[in-house]
């Protein structure tokens, strides 16, 4: 691959799976906690939180990317927190396009990991709670074990959109090569230059085959990790 890309190309390929492995990792703990929540708790402002979670597909993302800049900017009330006191830049960096691609990804990983476990019998749980289990060790023994397929799906799933997000990523972090170009946003800037057209293509051909990748492995995978929970 290295010696049909170009090192720009490769660059942004690099970074696209940097930037969403970096927003997978980071989003997935608090995508099983609130698909937890949401599956299972009754709390005043559940239907907001819901709300609020699945908002970014419902906004266009260039709204989220601007609600972004000004929240993470460096003169936004969290940016500014965040590099006085940490020295944590989002803004037109890398580690902003992953905020963005784990925010626009966020809603599918919820979804599929809230439906795996609303298909999970609650006496199951409670029968382990009334053996003197705490809910931790109920969730962790019983109820991850039986929605890790869908834990799974919806990793893979996010990965696929965290590699496919534009808009919110080239608001919130622009169009840097070699610092924040993704496989998109290098897409997209090819296309504005007489003569990209062949170097857009190659790139397409590549989000094209990583999306198909990504719905086929999460099939496959879901049904596999299925069999063997069934089996044991």
């Amino acid at each position: 691959m290295t010696d049909w890309l170009t090192p720009d190309e490769w660059r942004a390929v690099a970074l696209s799976l940097r930037v969403s492995a970096v927003a997978v990792a980071f989003s997935l703990p608090i995508g099983i906690f609130v698909a937890y929540a949401l599956a299972r708790w009754d709390f005043w402002g559940k239907q907001i939180l819901n709300g609020l979670v699945h908002l970014p597909l419902i906004l266009p993302p260039v709204v989220t990317g601007y609600l972004l800049l000004l929240t993470f900017g460096r003169k936004g009330y969290v940016g500014a927190f965040l590099d006085d006191w940490f020295g944590l830049v989002f803004a037109f960096r890398w580690t902003g396009a992953a905020l963005a691609a784990g925010i626009m990804a966020f809603p599918l990983m919820v979804r599929a990991i809230r439906l795996a476990i609303e298909a999970v019998d609650p006496k199951l749980e409670q029968a382990a709670g009334t053996l003197g289990a705490s809910r931790v060790w109920v969730f962790l023994t019983i109820t991850l074990p039986l929605i890790l397929p869908g834990v799974i799906a919806g990793t893979i799933l996010a990965f696929a959109k965290a590699m496919g997000e534009f808009g919110a990523t080239i608001t919130f972090v622009s169009n840097i090569p070699g610092q924040t170009q993704t496989l998109p946003s290098a897409i997209y800037a090819f296309m504005q230059v007489p003569g990209g057209e062949a170097q857009a293509a190659r790139l397409v051909m590549i989000a094209i085959a990583i999306a198909m990748t990504a719905l086929l492995l999460s099939e496959w995978v879901g049904r596999a990790v299925a069999r063997r929970i069934a089996g044991t």
